[in-house]
């Protein structure tokens, strides 16, 4: 990258140059989630309140923390999906204005990520793309049946890593939450959050007994064209692959 291009983002994103906020303008905020089509079909998880509580020696859980890049073939549960997907996105409660207090930390509370997901192996679950739901612990089908395989995979480069996982997740920022408080600093709190979330998974997982990798290096035209993303407004910005040890 040229230098003039990172020293342009990095003057236009400091905090005295994004002062004219849509918040600032006192203009309405945008949506928590986006919103379900009318014929969208929810698939509800098991409640988070139900989830099995896991006691764990903290010191420890840091410690073992680790990348895992092979995977059994068993099934991961939908109790397993649920705890998961609540570990890093989940909504502990709604505030005016339409603010999100969730499990993970976020500039400005603006909560700007949507979870999607490619299940492979999930107990109740077609293979497929699913989206989802934090304000409904649900999930929602994006793009489901027997050629999806084909279609992911050139969104990823380690395909043996994809093949074997038992679900990926995928982050996609949707801007106008974050750039409604922050103006053009928000893409530096964004990458700040998937951090947040990421780690948030690989611990999770770790008292799960379900391996977590990473994945920065995704090729992100094919991506965001998969999830239906315009790449600009909305735009993949970190996965994971997730599997049983």
């Amino acid at each position: 990258m040229e230098q003039k291009i990172i020293d342009a983002f990095m003057e236009a994103s400091k905090v005295k140059n994004c002062q004219n906020t849509k918040k600032m303008q006192q203009l309405p905020p945008p949506l928590p989630e986006k919103p379900l089509a009318p014929d969208e079909a929810v698939i509800p998880l098991p409640e988070p309140e139900l989830l099995p509580d896991k006691t764990v020696d903290f010191l420890e859980l840091i410690e073992l923390r680790s990348t895992v890049r092979e995977y059994s073939d068993k099934e991961i549960s939908m109790k397993e999906l649920s705890y998961l997907l609540w570990c890093t996105q989940g909504v502990k409660m709604g505030l005016p204005g339409n603010v999100t207090r969730r499990t993970v930390p976020s500039a400005g509370s603006r909560h700007a990520f949507e979870t999607y997901l490619y299940v492979r192996r999930v107990e109740g679950l077609q293979e497929g793309i699913y989206r989802f739901l934090a304000l409904e612990h649900a999930l929602v089908p994006v793009r489901l049946g027997e050629d999806i395989e084909a279609l992911v995979l050139p969104a990823f480069n380690k395909l043996n890593m994809l093949r074997a996982s038992a679900v990926t997740f995928i982050w996609a920022a949707h801007l106008e939450r974050m750039e409604y408080m922050f103006g053009d600093r928000s893409y530096r709190y964004l990458f700040l959050d998937a951090g947040h979330v990421c780690q948030n998974l690989y611990l999770a997982g770790h008292t799960m007994n379900i391996g977590i990798c990473a994945i920065g290096a995704f090729n992100d035209d094919e991506i965001n064209g998969l999830l239906g993303l315009d790449g600009r407004q909305d735009f993949a910005v970190y996965a994971a692959h997730a599997g049983k040890l």
